[in-house]
């Protein structure tokens, strides 16, 4: 089974940086970061497929960096030039199917979430 636990949330000032970690039982085939804003929809922030492709989110893009350590079964989530509108709870989850693409949903296996809080 495998089970996302994330780390590394807290909050910072706008411009600032954090890094989020992500650590599971095993690597599948599409990684990723969401997040989710009190009263709005959770959404992807960035995907990385296990031979390391990278896809983001348009409002992220140039802001935040997702990685994956294959050896430890981590991915990791650099997000620099924080706004406050990052503000949110951010989840990492891992789907073993074949697809990996922003808006594709039905991830299998979830994080509890971290918390991100960026102040103006």
């Amino acid at each position: 089974q495998v089970q996302p636990v994330e780390s590394g949330g807290g909050s910072v000032q706008a411009g600032g940086s954090l890094r989020l970690s992500c650590a599971a039982s095993a690597s599948l085939y599409c990684m990723g970061w969401f997040r989710q804003a009190p009263g709005k929809e959770r959404e992807e922030a960035a995907l990385i497929t296990s031979y390391e492709t990278t896809k983001y989110a348009e409002d992220v893009k140039g802001r935040f960096t997702i990685s994956l350590d294959k050896a430890k079964n981590t991915w990791y989530l650099q997000m620099d030039s924080l706004k406050p509108e990052d503000t949110a709870m951010y989840f990492c989850a891992a789907d073993g199917g074949n697809y990996c693409y922003i808006g594709m949903g039905g991830f299998a296996h979830w994080g509890q979430g971290t918390q991100v809080t960026v102040s103006s």
